[in-house]
């Protein structure tokens, strides 16, 4: 038996009549970008999360972006302000932020909910700082009381990654509109993925989300008139449409999602295995399953031997990169450790309880390896 990480054709063949029926009518409309298509979903998806707004752009990063540097527009963020992240983000979450010439504190997590660490994040607040970053990292809802009581009483704005956690709840809320602003990647891999690049911003603020037009269109303020230096950052009208298509779709994958996740926090017994603080339904989408070892290579090599494919994410945290040598050296623990123990196991839609139980099975007779 093979199973790979995850295949996108057989997660597109899932609703393969309908997208292929939506991208037939958006070439038969002739009509190419910022059309019918791209209108109807930002309604559809800003309803699904829940807010007044949906700005359809090019990517996750170009969201992330846009949306801090409609702050700076605004006059509500400035050159040089801090920006709280938890450091076990990808390395998008933190460009978003350099370059807007902004700076990004990094705060470590906990091991095994991996939530922001509430003291270390306190602590990090000074004068200069005026937003977080919250990342729903894996899928998993990372918002909670305190930090709300903590943003409102430093007059943060709480800025929302949500390119993991497409139909995450908290409460009766979904991710993406707990903060001020959320943002949102649809990277053919994700939950509620595009067949190539999109992404999106979640608002209920009308001057962010008229700002966020504005700068993702060149910076007009009508045609050809160029109120701000702006770039192209636009979702086109098919990757839209099979959004669309796909977002009818995206509870039931959802609830598939959390079966198989259950099955996982139920079977896999096997010491030598962490996996993190299993939440309330609803509060994980399970974007990615992640188990950590300090034995990681040799559990790769055993999942591998069995025909079962894993990714690692990821491997180097933003703090270490090269790209960002004057934060190399701190010391951020225990997301150094998590980067250097994760292993992330097959979980989507597509998967079959056979496939499943064949991956409890071989985690289950992993054995550490003597030295």
């Amino acid at each position: 038996m093979t199973i790979p990480y995850l295949n996108l054709k057989a997660m597109t063949n899932l609703h393969a009549d309908e997208i292929q029926q939506a991208i037939a009518q958006v070439v038969d409309s002739g009509w190419y970008l910022q059309g019918e298509a791209v209108h109807q979903f930002e309604q559809h998806y800003a309803q699904y999360i829940g807010t007044t707004h949906c700005i359809g752009v090019a990517n996750g990063l170009d969201a992330l972006t846009l949306t801090l540097r409609a702050y700076k527009e605004l006059g509500l963020l400035h050159d040089g302000d801090e920006i709280l992240v938890q450091a076990n983000t990808f390395i998008a979450t933190v460009l978003a932020i350099t370059e807007n010439h902004l700076t990004p504190v990094f705060v470590d997590v906990e091991p095994t909910t991996l939530d922001l660490q509430p003291e270390a994040l306190e602590q990090a607040i000074t004068p200069r700082t005026k937003a977080l970053m919250l990342v729903h990292l894996y899928g998993r809802c990372t918002y909670n009381e305190t930090l709300r009581t903590l943003c409102e009483a430093h007059q943060l704005l709480l800025i929302e990654d949500n390119a993991q956690a497409h139909g995450c709840h908290y409460g009766q809320q979904k991710t993406g509109s707990l903060g001020h602003a959320a943002c949102h990647s649809f990277y053919p891999g994700k939950n509620l993925g595009a067949l190539g690049d999109g992404g999106a911003v979640t608002t209920n603020h009308d001057d962010l989300a008229k700002m966020i037009r504005s700068l993702a269109n060149y910076g007009f303020s009508q045609k050809y008139v160029a109120s701000l230096q702006g770039r192209n950052s636009r979702l086109d009208e098919i990757q839209a449409a099979v959004l669309d298509v796909k977002l009818r779709h995206l509870d039931a994958e959802t609830q598939r999602r959390i079966d198989i996740a259950r099955t996982y926090y139920k079977y896999i017994q096997n010491d030598a295995l962490r996996l993190p603080t299993l939440m309330d339904e609803g509060n994980n989408v399970y974007h990615i399953f992640p188990i950590f070892t300090s034995h990681r290579d040799a559990l790769q090599q055993h999942l591998s031997e069995h025909g079962i494919q894993t990714l690692i994410h990821y491997p180097i945290p933003p703090h270490q990169q090269a790209c960002y040598k004057e934060y190399n050296q701190l010391s951020l623990p225990v997301t150094e450790q998590l980067a250097h123990e994760e292993l992330s196991l097959p979980l989507n839609p597509t998967m079959t309880d056979e496939e499943v139980a064949h991956i409890v099975a071989t985690l289950n007779t992993f054995r550490v390896p003597h030295a």
